[in-house]
């Protein structure tokens, strides 16, 4: 079947993601909101000292500003992708940008640490949560073959605004105190709004293009052709509304598609994230209090986590690159693998790391595993449930990690209080660094590669785990299938030419089958859904 033609009154076909165009803006705004949605909790520590002094409370009181914000950013990611399926993905962020400015500005007028807990904690995290996953969600939209190095790009943010928004905060405190830095952060954080009104959807110019077929399609119906073709238009676009009315409730989309726990390589990869989590963001947050320790003066050992920032900036888009790769990106789960074995190693053998050389070195390392980790994260889970479950997915998965947040640093640094020993934390976080990459390696090639050689059943070409193009490819046919159905020739001549082409046929079909073969000369255009076809099934069976 070729593609619908919207000049006939056919439905056009779904808008394949274009690789460019109007994606890089989608791709800008996607960078400045997984910027601020990473970078802004970490940034707001260097408020903290004079958050103590005014409150007169602790550092650990202080530091559940920046673990509220985390968890909301982790734990609402059902919520968000509620929203997202029910309302679309810009008008969440634009709510979401509102909050987070809105949390910050009245952050500013607060009295207690408490307050403090609702306004910068609660609000500005759930603002920002309702920026960052309908972010990813458009990106997996605009882009398809180019989608690993637009990951690459857009988690790139995470670096770049953590360099540029810590050493930003310090000269607002200086100059206007904690509470003029915080109304000036709430300013900065309305730019997620601007973010939000260019993620134009691309259904948009489907829906233009379908108005236009109709428009077409009318007109040319309209014309003075008789009495029975007006009967016969009547009849068939009641039938086609009729129809139509009975399948509008099968395509609404669901709340929270909890469907993609039937798809192998999502629990895969749920357990082997949430293994990686306790364990990956353990050494960053010990990493200046172990230097410390070690003799390494303040300012150096605080440049430690610059190394590693500056190393990620160009670690994230290098390696998204490599993934797009064509002889890489289907084994995309496998790099994954790999950089979380290379960061668990780094982590493993830098234990014993005592002098500001050897730190130096494990940060090197630890920039590029970790940026690693950090581009191919969202590719594989794309690249698994595809981008109509995105939304559910990631939801779903960021709800697992947020468990896994609250638990891994917590412990360690429990652990640390209790041992006074760095160097068993930084084992026990490589450790179970190592045993994610090597749970998801071995469980995708004993599970999901066994189940790829069964072949699978025609009647379902696209699994829980396809491809957007397999996804792209069977709205297609069902929309051509839907529109043979219900568009019926008003003309006579149409009736006359399909049943020429049937009586053409049958003789075609009665020649080759006294041949025992494919017709020769004109008869080929028929045997390519003939023998010929028979013929390729056969050699792909070999």
């Amino acid at each position: 079947m070729g593609r619908p033609d919207p000049e006939e009154g056919q439905l056009p076909a779904p808008v394949k993601p274009p690789d460019g165009g109007w994606g890089w803006i989608v791709l800008l705004g996607c960078f400045v909101i997984t910027g601020f949605s990473y970078a802004f909790p970490k940034a707001v520590s260097v408020y903290f000292k004079e958050l103590m002094k005014d409150f007169h409370v602790g550092y650990s009181d202080t530091a559940w500003i920046s673990s509220i914000m985390l968890a909301m950013l982790y734990g609402t990611g059902p919520v968000c992708s509620i929203m997202v399926n029910q309302f679309g993905c810009r008008p969440v962020m634009l709510i979401g940008g509102l909050l987070a400015s809105a949390g910050m500005i009245l952050a500013s007028f607060t009295t207690n640490i408490i307050e403090l807990y609702l306004t910068a904690g609660v609000l500005t995290g759930l603002g920002m949560a309702l920026n960052f996953q309908p972010s990813l969600i458009m990106l997996g939209t605009y882009f398809d073959k180019r989608r690993p190095l637009a990951n690459g790009l857009a988690a790139a943010g995470s670096p770049v605004f953590l360099s540029s928004l810590s050493p930003l905060g310090q000269v607002l405190l200086e100059k206007f105190g904690w509470r003029g830095g915080f109304l000036i952060m709430g300013g900065l954080l309305l730019n997620c709004c601007t973010c939000g009104a260019v993620m134009r959807p691309l259904d948009m110019g489907m829906k233009r293009k379908m108005g236009k077929a109709q428009d077409k399609y009318e007109a040319k119906e309209m014309l003075p052709i008789g009495g029975k073709s007006e009967e016969g238009i009547s009849t068939t676009d009641g039938t086609k509304k009729g129809k139509k009315a009975k399948k509008k409730p099968k395509k609404g989309k669901k709340l929270l598609d909890f469907s993609i726990f039937s798809n192998r390589g999502f629990i895969i990869y749920t357990i082997s994230k949430f293994i990686l989590v306790l364990g990956l963001f353990v050494p960053p947050i010990l990493l200046v209090n172990y230097a410390k320790d070690t003799g390494v003066p303040d300012t150096e050992a605080a440049f430690l986590l610059s190394i590693i920032g500056f190393i990620d900036i160009f670690a994230r888009p290098a390696c998204g690159m490599v993934a797009g790769l064509k002889w890489v990106r289907p084994h995309v789960a496998y790099l994954f693998s790999f950089s979380m074995l290379f960061n668990g190693l780094t982590d493993i053998c830098s234990a014993r790391a005592s002098n500001y050389t050897g730190l130096v070195i494990f940060c090197v390392f630890f920039g590029i595993s970790y940026g690693m980790v950090g581009a191919l994260q969202f590719e594989v889970l794309m690249a698994i449930v595809g981008s109509q479950k995105f939304s559910s997915a990631i939801g779903l998965v960021l709800l697992i990690e947020a468990f896994a947040v609250l638990i891994g640093p917590p412990s360690a640094g429990r652990l640390v209080d209790a041992l006074k020993n760095y160097e068993v934390i930084f084992y026990l976080a490589g450790s179970e660094v190592v045993l994610s990459a090597l749970f998801l390696g071995v469980a995708s090639y004993c599970c999901l590669n066994r189940g790829k050689k069964e072949p699978p059943p025609e009647n379902n070409p696209s699994a829980a785990g396809g491809s957007d193009t397999e996804e792209a490819e069977s709205d297609v046919q069902e929309a051509e299938e839907h529109s043979s159905n219900n568009h019926q020739p008003a003309h006579s001549t149409d009736n006359a030419m399909v049943a020429a082409n049937e009586e053409a046929n049958h003789v075609a079909e009665e020649q080759s089958g006294e041949g025992g073969g494919c017709p020769a000369g004109d008869g080929e255009v028929l045997a390519r859904d003939g023998c010929n076809a028979d013929q390729m099934v056969e050699r792909d069976s070999f």
